[in-house]
Parts: structure tokens; sequence; C-alpha cells
């Protein structure tokens, strides 16, 4: 699949330089206004974005240093071409990850591109599936907010039967699934609490969230509540109906299994103070496993003091 890039400007001139000058190995979106660009940004989360920038007090500056900040979008690499005689801010004033002059842009563009995408490889870690972060970035995100003496929840979500679903529909309906999910919790999250939340993909069909406690509970359930009523949809009419599928369980043996669940446990620091990573992963673990003990989607939070 070719790389994304989504390129932003009202600068006709600009635009007309790009499409003549930029490898037809990318994939590219031009977007001539901010508002339509930013709605495709967090819709089709691309992997590049090239704009321009013409004074040091450019509106788009903002923009940039907006999706730069986000703990998700701020995956997304950032591009700015500048006039010659552009005067730079300090790095920290413009969160950027490359610039390119105005009169180096046809020798030099489709190299930086390149040069971005190599540099991501080696250090980015992502799930390729949903692009949400992995295990790395969950754990870098839990200890950051433990060592700030920060309170917050975080649940761990698991789909019950997701194995069987993907022995008998195959792995290509399956990633259909966790794509889903990985929207549904992203979605849901986000719209609850634009900021300072965080959404990870454990892998597989395991996804962790970090939230406000207060909001948590209320947010879970709504993923839950949606989660099953979209998953009808990823079942043929037949098995609909019936209410389950015929298939292979780990022992070799023709199983019946119900429609696929939500099982999601939540934990908190509210009343007692988490050291790091792995006693929250503990608990996570037990909650989740609580949840999944009960038949159907179910959410638990450990209230215990």
């Amino acid at each position: 699949m070719a790389n994304s890039v989504f390129v932003i400007s009202s600068n006709t001139s600009f635009l007309t330089l790009i499409k003549t000058t930029i490898d037809k190995r990318f994939q590219v979106s031009i977007f001539e206004d901010k508002k339509s660009a930013l709605s495709s940004i967090f819709d089709a989360f691309p992997d590049l974005i090239i704009l321009e920038i013409n004074l040091i007090n450019d509106p788009l500056i903002r923009i940039i240093n907006d999706i730069k900040s986000d703990s998700i979008f701020g995956q997304i690499g950032i591009l700015c071409i500048v006039p010659d005689d552009f005067d730079f801010p300090s790095w920290d004033a413009l969160l950027v990850d490359d610039y390119i002059r105005l009169s180096d842009v046809e020798k030099d563009l489709n190299l930086r591109i390149e040069l971005f995408f190599q540099r991501r490889q080696r250090i980015m870690e992502v799930n390729p599936l949903t692009r949400l972060p992995g295990n790395i970035s969950i754990q870098k995100q839990i200890d950051q907010r433990i060592l700030k003496g920060e309170k917050f929840g975080i649940a761990y979500a698991d789909i019950d039967y997701f194995k069987p679903y993907n022995d008998k529909y195959g792995f290509g309906r399956g990633d259909e699934v966790i794509r889903m999910l990985g929207r549904l919790i992203f979605n849901m999250v986000r719209l609850d609490q634009p900021q300072n939340s965080f959404i990870g993909h454990i892998g597989g069909d395991d996804f962790i969230y970090i939230m406000d406690i207060d909001l948590i509970e209320q947010t879970s359930q709504k993923i839950v509540e949606q989660f099953d009523k979209i998953i009808p949809i990823f079942y043929e009419q037949s098995d609909r109906e019936r209410g389950f599928i015929e298939s292979i369980d780990r022992s070799g043996k023709l199983m019946r299994f119900a429609l696929m669940s939500l099982s999601v446990g939540i934990t908190h620091n509210k009343y007692k103070k988490f050291q790091h990573y792995g006693q929250i992963s503990e608990v996570l673990a037990e909650m989740k496993q609580h949840a999944k003990s009960i038949k159907g989607s179910y959410l638990i939070i450990d209230r215990r003091k």
C-alpha cells in the first residue's frame, strides 16, 4: 500500500509545483481548504502532511503544533515548505519533522519524503492494522503518567469468541472486525475526552485506552453498547438468525460459539498508588478475565480501595 501524503495550500502556484514534482509512488491528496483538510486528517490518518508556511505567525503553525502535540495524531509526519528568507523560530515553537526552502523543492522534495518514511520505519512503533500506538508506546504513556503523579483511568478491551469467528470467516474478515473496534474506541474516547486521552492497540483483538477517572466508565459503556449494535453486520444472515456459529475449538472439535461480544476491564489510581506499568497490567488482566467470565458483552471497574 502506497504511503499517503496530504498537501494543504490555497496557493495555486505552490500546488502546481507540488503536483509536478512529487513522485507517483506516493498516494497524494490535495486540500485547498484547511477545514476540509483537518476533517480528512482525523478520518483518514495520513502518513505525511506537506504544507506551505510563509510567515512566522502563520495560522497553520498552530494547527501543526496541535497535531504534533497529540498523543495519537502526533505520529503523522509534518513537512513544511518555507520561503528562502524564512526566519525560523525555536523548534519548540514549530513542531515539524522536516522543512524545505522553496527554491529546493524540485531538487529535494522526493528525497526528503523518502527519508522521512525510512526514518519513521526505524523509530516508530504503531500497529499496522489500526495505525494505533503499540505496546512500547502504551507502556511509555502509562509510565509517564505515573511519574507525573497523574490520576487516570485505564481500560482493557478484548473481543469474546474472536478466534472462532476468525477461523470460520477468515483473517480478512477478522481484520475488518479489529479495525472496526479500533475506530469505535478511538471515536468514542476522543468524542468524550478530546484532550489528554490515549488509545493503544496491544495486538490482535486487545486494546487499551486511558481517560479521566470520572469519564472512563460511561465511555466504556457506550463502546460496549455500540459494539453490540454493530457486530451482527459482520455475520452472514443465517448465523445472525441462529445467534451462533459452528467452528473448530482448540482441541479440534466442532463446537457452537455465540456471536462476538466485548469484555472491558477498568482500573484507576484514585485509591491505590501504582509504581509501574506491570502493576497496572496485572490488575487490568484480572478485571478483563472477570468481565470475560460473564456471558455477553460486559464491563467491570475495579472499585477496591
